[in-house]
């Protein structure tokens, strides 16, 4: 994730290089570090460098990465010759390249020859099964052509091999939760929290999912992990606060006519009603009225 600092950092320098004021390449290199996508910039400040011989020879071996950086940029633009060119060039330098012959399914994929770039795809893995980055292109393909049921059987079967990949075990949570499928869901973000305990995004969106299942230990569950996003967060997550206030009104609902010892402290509730309060005084002052209406009609 890119921090504000490096956004920053990344949108000054672009601006720097927009207005002729220099430094093409060290914006191109902050984006492939910060891993974001900025193709249109990235194809038209790339192209500037390759096109002019003196600044191509100046970059040494880089100037390999950077045919790489836009050919990438180039097939996020539809614009496949230019991509086609680069990849060209790459293949002359490099024949035997695995890294290029990936670039060559990609292009497959943005030109729509799906089947094509399958069987590519299929003879990298038949060679090398651990290729993760194979992996993951059969898992873009398939969301590519609205095959959401095809992309989670993929990244299954990637997290079989990689099961430490947490990107991949979001990716995977996002396609259950699109198709309404929160205890698989539900599962994913288990595993994350596992594997990553102090992450409170990670918290706050099993608390989600259990919340969206509904039921009385799901929604007792959900308000412990609502819970521990505020502790993690230092008590300023405002979505936290406001899912302590959902499961409370939920569970007194569910719990109406149980014995007492089964109903909860107001404590925590009303703790988080009044941080609630206080957040929105501060913040959006003229919301208020609008929060104070909202937590009365859930009797809090």
């Amino acid at each position: 994730m890119v921090s504000k600092t490096e956004e920053t950092q990344l949108n000054r320098l672009e601006n720097q290089v927009d207005s002729g004021g220099g430094g093409a390449w060290d914006y191109l290199c902050l984006v492939r570090k910060l891993i974001v996508r900025r193709s249109e910039k990235v194809l038209k400040h790339g192209l500037s460098i390759l096109n002019d011989p003196k600044q191509r020879s100046a970059l040494g071996s880089e100037e390999w990465t950077l045919y790489e950086q836009v050919a990438v940029a180039a097939m996020d633009c539809q614009c496949l010759d230019v991509a086609k060119d680069c990849i060209n060039v790459l293949w002359k330098k490099f024949p035997e390249s695995k890294r290029v012959g990936r670039l060559e399914g990609m292009l497959l994929e943005a030109k729509g020859s799906w089947a094509d770039a399958e069987k590519a795809y299929s003879s990298f893995l038949e060679e090398n099964p651990l290729d993760q980055v194979i992996h993951k292109r059969r898992v873009a393909m398939a969301k590519a052509q609205g095959n959401v049921s095809g992309a989670i059987e993929w990244l299954n079967k990637y997290l079989e091999i990689f099961m430490a990949d947490h990107d991949a075990w979001r990716e995977l949570a996002a396609l259950y939760v699109s198709l309404q499928m929160y205890k698989q869901a539900a599962f994913c973000y288990e595993e994350l929290i596992l594997s990553q305990p102090t992450v409170p995004l990670f918290h706050l969106a099993y608390a989600d999912v259990l919340y969206t299942l509904s039921g009385l230990e799901n929604l007792q569950t959900a308000k412990k992990y609502y819970a521990s996003t505020i502790d993690l967060t230092g008590g300023k997550n405002t979505r936290a606060l406001l899912g302590i206030c959902l499961c409370t009104s939920a569970v007194a609902q569910l719990s109406k006519g149980r014995n007492k010892e089964d109903k909860e402290s107001p404590e925590l509730q009303s703790l988080a009603a009044t941080a609630l309060e206080k957040d929105y005084k501060q913040r959006a002052s003229d919301k208020v009225g609008l929060l104070t209406s909202a937590l009365r009609s859930l009797k809090i």
